[in-house]
């Protein structure tokens, strides 16, 4: 099973990718400097909007997602896991962990980049509020 999901969102000028274990997207459109995982904001969709064919590959143990991250010609690839215990339903956030922690927050796991990873140059074009960033996330079990 495979399924495919695409997100638009927005750099912020609060953006400061630096947390460890986490990479957060976010429909909010407000960021403090405190918001260290988020990586974009005014999102399109969050993970009570994604699919049910999504969700269900997403809540498979065996389950790989991988997300790409573009704004404008950088573009920075992070791979992921599913997991049975994945709710799915939050409204407003979408959370990508390194560890195997799981809330309503939460999309995958056992991630392999948190904020902290992501290249500067990516980095220096989401602090922009103008930016247009695309989230391509594909999963399949």
């Amino acid at each position: 099973m495979k399924a495919t999901e695409e997100i638009l969102a927005y750099g912020h000028q609060n953006i400061q990718a630096t947390h460890r274990a986490t990479l957060e997207i976010t429909k909010d459109p407000h960021l403090t400097k405190e918001g260290t995982c988020i990586v974009a904001v005014s999102a399109s969709k969050a993970l009570a909007d994604l699919s049910p064919t999504f969700k269900e590959i997403m809540r498979n143990d065996k389950a790989k997602l991988t997300i790409l991250i573009a704004a404008g010609k950088d573009t920075e690839l992070v791979t992921a896991s599913g997991n049975s215990r994945l709710a799915l339903t939050h409204p407003t956030d979408i959370v990508i962990r390194k560890s195997d922690y799981t809330c309503t927050r939460t999309l995958a796991i056992r991630a392999d980049k948190a904020a902290c990873d992501l290249s500067t140059s990516i980095v220096a074009k989401l602090k922009n509020p103008k930016q247009k960033v695309k989230i391509t996330l594909k999963a399949q079990a």
